[in-house]
């Protein structure tokens, strides 16, 4: 089992975007439609993203501005733009706003995906396997969190919400955030079993130095160091 990463894909062209989405569903991502940049600040407002395709040409907002406003607002993750432009001058102005990739259209979507990945695994978010916090360490690979000295086991489920949670210290996931993301979206599971899980986490890590999971009251859960 793997975490699911969040790409956000900007792009107005309505068939392209079922396209790309649809790729990078099949093939283990979480893709996220934006019909332009404007919609998709909106969406960064409510949802963790782990990487960004972009075209350049998009009404309201274009790419360049998308990519300018969130460098400026320190998000750091990675981009890959998209265009039909292809001069130098057009690639130097996408380098510069922030972009980390660029591709020409028409997009081969197999060369796609390899970029998607390689952007990933720069980004040290795809093999960053590993969680240190303090003296505690979650090891994605074994399922296990090791903490006062000794190292518990948890279930798949269980590691997977409290590695997220951990991933992004002091943020709030609602329980649909975190069904969406650790059940699946078309999961029939009741968001009540987020709380069962986290009351499990919590009985197991109580005594965690390190860690601790905090009910943010209507809203969700969060994580925060200690």
């Amino acid at each position: 089992m793997s975490l699911t990463f969040n790409i956000l894909v900007a792009e107005d062209d309505e068939k392209l975007n079922k396209l790309f989405c649809a790729v990078l569903n099949r093939n283990g991502y979480r893709a996220i439609p934006a019909t332009d940049g404007v919609e998709a600040l909106d969406i960064l407002d409510r949802e963790i993203v782990d990487l960004i395709i972009s075209d350049i040409m998009m009404p309201n907002m274009d790419g360049y501005e998308l990519i300018k406003s969130l460098r400026d607002a320190d998000y750091n993750m990675p981009v890959l733009m998209i265009t039909a432009k292809q001069s130098f001058e057009d690639k130097e102005k996408g380098f510069n706003s922030g972009t980390d990739d660029y591709m020409v259209k028409p997009v081969d979507v197999n060369e796609m995906l390899l970029r998607v990945g390689a952007l990933l695994r720069r980004a040290k978010i795809a093999n960053e396997k590993k969680i240190v916090c303090g003296e505690t360490v979650l090891d994605h690979d074994a399922f296990t969190i090791t903490f006062n000295g000794g190292e518990l086991l948890l279930p798949q489920k269980e590691f997977s919400l409290l590695y997220k949670l951990v991933s992004y210290p002091n943020k709030i996931f609602t329980r649909q955030q975190l069904m969406d993301e650790i059940w699946g979206m078309e999961t029939e599971t009741d968001e009540r079993t987020v709380d069962v899980h986290i009351n499990r986490l919590r009985d197991k890590i109580g005594d965690c130095k390190d860690i601790q999971i905090i009910t943010v009251r209507g809203l969700g859960y969060k994580a925060v160091k200690l």
